[in-house]
């Protein structure tokens, strides 16, 4: 259900239950957990297997819950595994985003779509929402007025709305060279930015925690400083 393949500098995570639209199970929301909290690439792309990035939560497995709260708390630890990691997450976003896949998408640090993307909160419609963190995230990304006509609607966007939404921050063709563009860059740094854009404390301790890590940088890397000012 999940696949990785490792490089090195990039880790590609795929959902790969295209039959499915790539809809997740509990036990797919395991594996993919585990996938990410194994990973030790600076970079992760998620993306999808087929013509689906993912369908959100496995509808037949949902009718079947003994605890929906409990699979809400699973999914919402996911996403926070997604957002936390150390590495960089990058959405791949290739096709049809759905419910959990939208969310999930959320909890990625960077979220490019093909052309071929789309993007909805459906579950409006049968009775339920977005609840893998989708009502925290989704604000927060897209701003109060874009995430309540979204989520209230229903409706499915594409992705040059998705783009002026702030959904997501490019089109592109290929994904993955984004990915890879940026496993080229210092890991370091990447690691140290994530920290800094994500830290959610007062301002005085973020502006404090950035000179630090400035610091910390620029004496990692003092000869690559020098150098690179006379090429």
């Amino acid at each position: 259900m999940i696949r990785t393949t490792d490089d090195g500098d990039l880790l590609v995570v795929t959902i790969d239950r295209p039959e499915r639209r790539n809809a997740l199970r509990p036990a797919d929301l395991d594996e993919l957990e585990r996938a990410i909290e194994e990973a030790d690439a600076p970079v992760v792309l998620l993306r999808g297997s087929g013509p689906a990035f993912c369908a959100g939560a496995d509808l037949d497995s949902v009718a079947e819950l003994s605890d929906p709260g409990g699979f809400a708390r699973q999914g919402q630890r996911v996403a926070d595994t997604i957002e936390n990691t150390d590495s960089v997450v990058v959405a791949g976003i290739d096709g049809a985003a759905r419910g959990g896949g939208v969310e999930l998408a959320l909890a990625c640090d960077v979220r490019v779509a093909t052309p071929r993307a789309t993007l909805g909160e459906p579950g409006v419609r049968i009775g339920l929402f977005g609840a893998w963190g989708g009502t925290v995230r989704l604000p927060r990304i897209v701003g109060e007025g874009h995430a309540l006509e979204f989520s209230l609607s229903g409706r499915v966007v594409d992705a040059e709305e998705a783009l002026q939404m702030g959904l997501v921050s490019r089109i592109v063709n290929d994904p993955s060279e984004v990915a890879t563009s940026m496993a080229d860059n210092d890991h370091q740094s990447l690691r140290i930015i994530k920290e800094r854009l994500r830290d959610q404390r007062d301002d005085e301790t973020r502006l404090r925690a950035e000179a630090d890590g400035f610091a910390a940088l620029h004496d990692a890397n003092v000869d690559d400083i020098a150098s690179s000012r006379t090429e």
